[in-house]
C-alpha cells in the first residue's frame, strides 16, 4: 500500500530515541521530510546520524513544556521545509508513584509534560496545518487512559486529559480537514519502560527479569512490544491512507486492554 507520504513534512517531538525515533525512521522510509526534537543537542545529533537521509531530516532542540520552545520548533520546521503536514506530539512521561507520595511539583511536572506540551504544539502548528492538503495530528498517550495501572496515578490522570483534548479537537478541527487521533501504547520496550520495570521490581522485591516475565504474562501475545511495531501503526494513522480515521484512541498493546471500546 502506498501511504501517500512522499514529500510530506512531519514534526515528531520527543524523537531522539524510543517511540518517537522509531516513528521518525518509518516516516523517512516512506518518503517524508522529518524534523526531530528533544531537549538535548547531543542526542539529536546522534539520532540524525542514525536515521541517515541527511537531506530529508533536520532537528531542533527544545523543551516542549515551554510554549516559546514549541513556537520556535514549528518555525524551524517551516524554515527548513516550507510547510507542516503532520504533527506528532510526544513527550517524556510523568514519574511513577502512589497518590499519597506525590507532591504539588510532581503534579505540575506531569501536567506540563503530558498535557500542556500537546496543547502548546497544536496551538503553534495549527496555522500551518490549515494550509496543508492532508493535515494530521497524532498525540501519543498510553493504554492507562483506558485501563489505569497501580502506582501510575499521574499518567493515569493527566494523559486522560490529553485523550479528551484529542477527541474534542477531532470535532472542532474537522472543518479545516485536520484529522487528530491518539495512540495508546502498552508495554513497549523503551528506556522509560525499562525504568518502570526497575521501579516495579524493587517495590515487589523481585528481579527485573521476573517483573518483565510477569508483565508479559498479562499480555495476550505474551511479550512486550517493540518500537517499530508502534511506529508502523503511528505512521499509518498520520498518512493520507488513513484519510477517514479521525478522533480514534488506538491501543497498540498486544491485546492488554480488556475493554470492548
Amino acid at each position: 500500500m502506498d501511504l501517500g507520504l512522499e514529500k510530506k513534512v512531519a514534526l515528531v517531538t520527543g524523537s531522539s530515541k524510543g517511540l518517537g525515533f522509531a516513528t521518525a525512521k518509518i516516516l523517512l522510509e516512506e518518503g517524508a521530510y522529518v524534523v526531530i526534537n528533544s531537549r538535548t543537542l547531543e542526542s539529536l545529533e546522534q539520532a540524525k546520524k542514525s536515521l541517515g537521509n541527511p537531506n530529508r531530516v533536520t532537528f531542533y532542540p527544545g523543551d516542549v513544556t515551554r510554549s516559546q520552545d514549541c513556537e520556535a520548533l514549528i518555525q524551524h520546521t517551516i524554515d527548513a521545509f516550507g510547510k507542516l503536514d503532520i504533527l506528532i506530539t510526544n513527550s517524556g512521561g510523568p514519574k511513577a508513584g502512589d497518590f499519597e507520595d506525590l507532591t504539588e511539583a510532581d503534579w505540575d511536572d506531569a501536567i506540563a509534560k503530558s498535557l500542556r506540551s500537546h496543547i502548546f504544539l497544536i496551538q503553534s502548528g495549527l496555522p500551518h496545518l490549515k494550509k496543508s492538503e492532508y493535515p494530521s495530528i497524532l498525540t501519543i498517550t498510553s493504554f492507562t487512559v483506558k485501563q489505569p495501572l497501580p502506582g501510575m496515578v499521574l499518567s493515569n490522570s493527566v494523559r486522560a486529559a490529553t485523550a479528551a483534548l484529542t477527541k474534542s479537537l477531532s470535532k472542532e478541527l474537522g472543518k479545516y480537514r485536520i484529522r487528530i487521533n491518539s495512540i495508546l501504547p502498552g508495554w513497549t520496550y523503551t528506556d522509560r519502560v525499562k525504568d518502570l520495570i526497575k521501579t516495579r521490581s524493587q517495590a515487589k522485591g523481585v528481579s527485573e527479569e521476573e517483573e518483565t516475565a510477569s508483565i508479559s504474562d498479562s499480555i495476550p501475545l505474551s511479550r512486550l512490544g517493540n518500537t517499530e511495531e508502534f511506529a508502523r501503526a503511528a505512521v499509518f494513522l498520520v498518512s493520507p491512507a488513513a484519510s477517514f480515521i479521525n478522533g480514534v484512541m488506538l491501543n497498540v498493546d498486544g491485546g492488554l486492554y480488556q475493554g470492548l471500546f
